[in-house]
């Protein structure tokens, strides 16, 4: 039986490259890890750096951000708040940065993102948007390259450490799978998720997560067979092994699972 995974997904990344700075938010809990993962993205020589995820409103996190500037522009991988509290007050710091996001909530000073293989210039770097739905509706990844390295900017469609929920309603389970196929495809590359440390390939996790949400669908289907018939009735005894304090967010996930499966939920 799949149980609770609380493993990184894929080998630790056992180096970054130079151009990419983690400033970590003091955020840590249950779904935030050891905090928000804001990372800080700049070509050797290049003017101006690159913000993913500001994280939360705090304020000394925040000015941390502001003092690796000069900045180009934010970029938004989710909107959830851990993510994006704090966007507005950075732009602020910043002296008016755009904010990029695929939802329009959560951009500042510009169009929202959108379209796969956009890409975003101005700074020496390729940055090319990975349309990943699935965690939630506007979740999105960046691949990011300067010269012969290249890293996937991964929010989190995938973490450092265990799994990520499917937000159900606004996520679904089988955008996220097919999300999961698309970043399959960067063997090879590190990976730089939104919590938890930095993995060594993008593919490899993609493809763990893949493996293990089949096997949770298979659990999902044969707590149904057995007689579950409420999300909470098949949590309790597809994520028996998760602490009672987590099962609101299994909820979430097995909801986008059932609906997956064409079960009725009531």
């Amino acid at each position: 039986m799949t149980g609770h995974v609380t493993a990184p997904p894929a080998a630790l990344a056992d180096r970054l490259p130079d151009w990419v700075t983690l400033l970590r938010a003091p955020n840590p809990g249950p779904m935030t890890l050891e905090g928000t993962n804001t990372w800080v993205l700049r070509a050797p020589g290049a003017p101006h750096a690159v913000v993913v995820d500001p994280g939360p409103a705090d304020e000394a996190h925040l000015a941390a951000v502001a003092a690796s500037g000069p900045i180009g522009f934010v970029l938004i991988t989710h909107g959830h708040p851990d993510h994006t509290e704090g966007a507005p007050r950075l732009s602020e710091l910043l002296g008016g940065a755009p904010v990029l996001a695929v939802d329009p909530a959560h951009t500042i000073g510009g169009p929202p993102l959108t379209g796969a293989g956009t890409q975003l210039g101005g700074t020496g770097l390729d940055i090319d948007l990975v349309d990943t739905p699935g965690h939630t509706a506007d979740s999105v990844c960046f691949r990011v390259s300067y010269g012969t390295e290249q890293v996937v900017l991964t929010g989190d469609t995938i973490l450092g450490r265990g799994t990520t929920v499917v937000a159900h309603p606004d996520g679904h389970l089988g955008d996220y799978l097919s999300s999961l196929e698309r970043l399959s495809a960067y063997q090879g590359i590190p990976a730089l998720p939104g919590h938890g440390p930095a993995l060594a390939d993008c593919g490899a996790a993609a493809d763990f997560y893949l493996a293990h949400r089949q096997a949770r669908l298979d659990q999902v289907r044969a707590a149904v067979d057995a007689g579950a018939r409420t999300a909470a009735e098949v949590v309790a005894t597809v994520y028996a092994d998760v602490d009672r304090s987590l099962w609101w967010a299994a909820e979430w996930s097995v909801r986008a699972q059932l609906e997956h499966l064409g079960v009725e939920q009531p």
